[in-house]
């Protein structure tokens, strides 16, 4: 009798054991909070201020971290993969720039916290960019303009300034970008029948003839003409003669221009700044007047340069000037040249600092790249063949902290320079200039 019962109680203890275990693991893995610890731990590997604006842009527990589980696990996923940093590695932007063409979020079609992270990430990036440089991703750059506009967005920044303040950017010039649909599946031809298959030899067949009849009456007309216009064509051809050597000088002058981008087609000038503001309609931008040596006067220079230079430091600043840009139009100033900077290794808000051409510099004088000296700049790079893309990537400080270009093939080193000496950085080994 107490053998049975104690059996009866061990069995209804094992029982109970097994499905409290069995609530407890249906209760510790249930896909919404997968979901949630998720998402969260993505969110807890964000740098900071990053991770910080995120979290005031997006509200926990809402939409903004996805409408079904499906999309729940793409934000997450999406925000670790910016966590992690490859995303918005020089070498993957290209990947990027492919995914972006077809979307507006990243996620479905509304905005997440998936978003708000892709956009933080992408802020120290464009925010350094030329309109140059940044229409050679033009997916990216109307994705990361949407996005900083967005209320939810901006509300958030405001504590976190100067970091993700507004980047002015360009976009009436950018190029068109094409969004291609999917081609059509082909339809399979119906097989002709053995009568179909003869009526269609015989028609090809009477199309050939008709053509030979044709040409027939042509080359008699023809005779008829040259009989007649001999004389003419061959004045003609004396009249033509020296405008064919004319474009065949203009061939050959194409010949000797360099196929591929070098750096003497940048047109690099000693500027000095004559006069400075801030722009009326962005807060972190200067429009300047900047000579050239030029008999037209001072060109207008609109330069992104308001939070990391004084006012007082770029006031009757000698510097390095890109004279050949295509002009931008910045916030409804156009701009026709770009200052040369140097930004820290570590990223702009380590510092960005002029590039100072050689003492006793005149305004207008050449800038050159050594063992580039005998070429020389073009009127106006043509955005379309990404020159100023192509070769800025080289472009760094020494140990010296004097400006240089580094050619990646070679690893030769061409300092940059006038006839007086080189230009530097005031302080930064390592930067990147552009």
């Amino acid at each position: 009798m107490s053998i049975s019962l104690t059996r009866g109680l061990a069995r209804q203890l094992a029982q109970s054991t097994a499905a409290a275990r069995s609530c407890s693991l249906r209760h510790r893995f249930h896909p919404a909070l997968l979901r949630k610890m998720s998402a969260s731990a993505a969110l807890a590997k964000l740098p900071s201020p990053l991770r910080d604006l995120v979290t005031a842009a997006a509200q926990d527990g809402s939409e903004d971290f996805g409408r079904s589980e499906k999309d729940k696990a793409e934000v997450a996923d999406w925000i670790d993969k910016v966590a992690q940093g490859g995303v918005v590695k020089p070498d993957k932007l290209q990947d990027l720039e492919a995914s972006l063409v077809p979307r507006t979020y990243l996620v479905s079609n509304y905005f997440t916290a998936a978003d708000v992270a892709l956009y933080g990430a992408l802020h120290p990036i464009l925010s350094q960019l030329q309109p140059a440089q940044y229409h050679t991703h033009p997916a990216i750059t109307r994705y990361f303009d949407h996005v900083q506009h967005r209320p939810a967005v901006r509300k958030a920044a405001e504590p976190l300034a100067p970091a993700f303040s507004v980047v002015p950017l360009e976009l009436d010039n950018a190029p068109h970008q094409e969004r291609k649909a999917e081609p059509p599946k082909k339809k399979e031809k119906a097989k002709a029948t053995p009568a179909a298959e003869g009526e269609a030899k015989a028609d090809k067949a009477a199309a050939k003839t008709d053509k030979k009849a044709k040409k027939a009456d042509e080359g008699d007309k023809a005779a008829q003409q040259g009989e007649t216009e001999g004389k003419a064509q061959k004045t003609e051809k004396k009249a033509k003669e020296p405008k064919a050597s004319e474009s065949g000088d203009k061939k050959k002058g194409a010949a000797e221009e360099p196929s591929e981008p070098v750096p003497s087609m940048i047109d690099l000038r000693v500027g000095h700044i004559v006069d400075i503001k801030k722009h009326p309609d962005a807060d972190g931008l200067y429009v300047e007047q900047i000579d050239f040596g030029e008999e037209t006067g001072p060109r207008t220079v609109v330069s992104g340069l308001v939070n990391y230079i004084p006012i007082e430091q770029m006031r009757d600043k000698y510097l390095v000037g890109v004279c050949n840009l295509k002009p931008a139009n910045m916030r409804g100033v156009k701009s026709f040249a770009m200052v040369l900077c140097a930004t820290h290794k570590d990223g702009k808000d380590a510092g960005i600092e002029l590039v100072d051409p050689p003492a006793g510099s005149k305004p207008g004088e050449r800038v050159y790249f050594e063992g580039f000296e005998a070429g020389q700049p073009l009127s106006q790079l043509n955005p379309k063949k990404k020159i100023f893309e192509t070769i800025q990537p080289g472009f760094t400080t020494l140990e010296t902290r004097e400006a240089a270009w580094v050619d990646p093939e070679t690893k030769s080193v061409h300092r940059i320079r006038t006839k007086d000496g080189v230009c530097v950085a005031p302080r930064f080994v390592g930067a990147s200039l552009s």
